[in-house]
């Protein structure tokens, strides 16, 4: 029989479907089981466990440990985490504060603790008042747990018991991963076997750690918060909700989580507001080099049947207006890479977008404590502060006078590396200090300018996080779950190539082989699980790292295909004259089959993951309210009709599935 697996995490989507209308009760009950009723004001005795219902059951919380347990409808009993790891010292008396929370203290620890329902999710709230660090939740501890859901890229779905996770090549036992800079949504989930997960939202993912251990060869998580107030993070939540189990689950609750917030952007919204985004619908995307750069590579593109496409470029000579006028002629959108985060001595500058004017560089360097300058990229130059140039942008317009000069060939999008992902600083300079916290709101800031100019400037940045969604219309990078494996191995230039020829570099055109553990946890299907679409389809449009165009693998380009349509994203390029002929034909006839796809679907949520196999092998998702459902084989042998390594795609009204079998893409019939 199929394992169905579907997720009603939507049903948390005020704007998507259902929500469960629960009567909140509160009750606090000592150890010894006596229950109390509690009134504003009144001090139970020490030692007890507040009690608060949530979607699917009932959530028990011990106020002297912050462990966790919940009671589910169908009775089952389940820990959600163990006592926290730090010491807290004994726990003050509880104090009901309004109809469904409550509050506490940890007076040794100098924490106060408020516990309260949210869209029914438990929520619990620490505040320091002083520099301190806590280790909780613990997690996949209940005896149940059979999976981990990690939001690496993509998303990861790793069984607990699984050798190759746990002490194997793709061990995560042993390592730390910074939840505000190492993951793509701060998130972590549990299946918990019998139909029935956990999703771990942490908003406050700044000053957050995730740390995985494997005792008795089973992998468990344990977070760990450090509340600094130089670093602005004395404030720390985690809500917990109860999930069917699915893979997904955890993404589509904190799918909800931004929506009951208004922080969940709309890409039908975007178009709205400028009309060029609809281009990137079906719409594969890729950086240019050497001949592709002038208009003739791009009508041979279009004479080839690609209707859709993004053009990025890099580096000097940018193109000229007639490239650029004929990519728009075609219906493409095309743009620059650039950054805001990087400065250099212009004397020496190796990078004409490390230039910047007057003094620049090196005032505007990020400083550590000590006032050293944080080294820049491949360890060039400096970071440059986001609050440098927010301080100074109103005399000098540094940015706003590089947007200008970027697009004066008439481009029509834009694409702003790092400001996006998580490689956010603090910075101690005297002239402009700066949280992470702060950096991160002053990078919006300074991309929504972008999109919002006169120019109608359509803004893609590099592995987008979560916070960014609103203002982002693409993002190159955060479909690629990277395995630490793979920076070790770009660095070797012989097996991954250079940056010559300069009009083709092999550092993107040379194929490149991954290791057989390297692939294996960044691309086995049977581990892969789409959470950041979950979260985010319909919102922005995902792709995976720029350095891994389609071509740039050849061992994982049936599988990467498969992903793609599977998951509804587009593939990710690099092209020149030479690749253009070599590979145009196939990709003429991907993208022909995705676009229909992606302009039916692209603005539609992932409603629906299932595994139609127990080993994995065939996947389906669905967008929309039936929009678009799609079914991959990543097997060998055929499944009900639909041969391995092929995938199906039905549009709503489709009479036959529609079908493509990307390993015979562009051959001659």
């Amino acid at each position: 029989m199929p394992t169905k697996i579907t997720s009603p995490g939507h049903a948390r989507t005020r704007s998507e479907t259902r929500f469960l209308a629960l009567s909140v009760a509160l009750a606090v009950t000592a150890a010894g089981a006596t229950t109390y009723a509690v009134t504003a004001g009144a001090e139970p005795p020490r030692g007890t466990r507040v009690e608060l219902a949530v979607d699917g059951g009932t959530a028990v919380v011990d106020t002297a440990s912050l462990a966790v347990r919940a009671r589910t409808r169908d009775g089952r009993d389940l820990a959600l985490s163990d006592a926290s790891a730090t010491d807290l010292g004994a726990p003050g008396p509880v104090t009901r504060t309004g109809r469904d929370r409550a509050r506490w203290s940890f007076p040794e620890r100098g924490i106060d603790v408020t516990a309260r329902t949210d869209h029914g999710r438990l929520s619990l709230s620490l505040r320091a008042h002083r520099d301190t660090s806590v280790g909780w939740p613990v997690t996949g501890t209940d005896a149940t747990t059979s999976a981990l859901q990690l939001p690496r890229g993509e998303g990861l779905d790793v069984p607990v018991r699984d050798p190759f996770w746990t002490t194997g090549e793709g061990a995560l036992a042993g390592s730390t991963v910074d939840m505000g800079a190492e993951l793509t949504l701060p998130l972590w989930g549990h299946s918990l076997g019998g139909r029935t997960g956990v999703s771990y939202l942490t908003p406050t993912d700044l000053g957050t750690t995730l740390a995985f251990t494997a005792p008795g060869g089973r992998l468990r998580t344990t977070a760990e918060h450090a509340f600094d107030a130089g670093e602005g993070t004395r404030d720390y939540t985690v809500t917990f909700a109860l999930t069917d189990g699915n893979p997904v689950a955890p993404a589509a609750d904190y799918r909800s989580y931004l929506a009951e917030r208004g922080e969940l952007g709309s890409l039908k919204k975007k178009i709205a507001k400028n009309p060029d985004t609809a281009k990137l619908l079906g719409a594969f995307h890729a950086y240019v080099w050497g001949d592709a750069r002038r208009a003739p590579a791009v009508e041979r593109l279009r004479a080839l049947g690609v209707d859709r496409m993004w053009l990025g470029y890099d580096g000097k000579p940018y193109p000229g207006k007639e490239m650029v006028a004929a990519a728009r002629r075609a219906g493409y959108l095309v743009g620059p890479y650039d950054s805001f985060a990087n400065g250099q001595d212009p004397k020496s500058a190796d990078a004409p977008n490390a230039v910047w004017p007057g003094t620049v560089y090196p005032d505007f360097c990020v400083r550590d404590a000590k006032g050293r300058p944080a080294t820049g990229f491949g360890g060039r130059g400096c970071y440059l502060s986001a609050r440098a140039f927010e301080q100074a942008e109103p005399r000098h317009h540094y940015l706003a006078e590089r947007t200008r000069s970027m697009v004066a060939n008439g481009a029509d999008s834009y694409f702003l590396d790092v400001d996006a992902t998580g490689e956010l600083f603090r910075d101690h300079a005297r002239s402009h200090p700066m949280t992470k916290a702060e950096d991160r709101a002053l990078r919006l800031a300074r991309m929504r300018r972008i999109a919002a100019t006169g120019q109608g400037l359509v803004l893609g940045s590099e592995t987008a996080q979560a916070w960014a969604n609103k203002v982002l219309a693409f993002d190159h990078g955060a479909g690629t779950p990277a395995a630490d494996g793979l920076w070790k191995l770009e660095k070797d230039r012989e097996k991954w190539g250079g940056y010559y020829p300069e009009n083709a570099p092999g550092v993107f055109f040379e194929p490149a082989e991954l290791p057989a553990g390297l692939a294996k946890a960044m691309y086995d299907p049977r581990y892969r699980a789409p959470l950041y679409e979950t979260a985010l389809h319909g919102s922005l449009v995902n792709t995976e790292r720029w350095e891994l165009s389609y071509e740039k693998l050849p061992r994982q380009k049936t599988t990467r295909a498969l992903l793609a349509m599977l998951y509804n994203t587009p593939l990710n390029y690099v092209l020149d004259g030479p690749s253009i002929e070599r590979h145009g034909a196939e990709l003429a006839a991907l993208q022909k089959y995705f676009s229909p796809l992606h302009r039916a679907a692209g603005t539609e949520p992932l409603t629906s993951f299932r595994f139609l196999k127990r080993d994995r092998t065939v996947q389906r998702t669905v967008f929309g309210n039936g929009t678009l459902t799609v079914t991959a084989n990543f097997g060998t042998t055929a499944y009900e009709g639909l041969p391995g390594g092929c995938v199906d795609a039905r549009l709503k009204g489709d009479d036959a599935p529609r079908r493509l079998c990307p390993a015979k893409a562009g051959a001659a019939d």
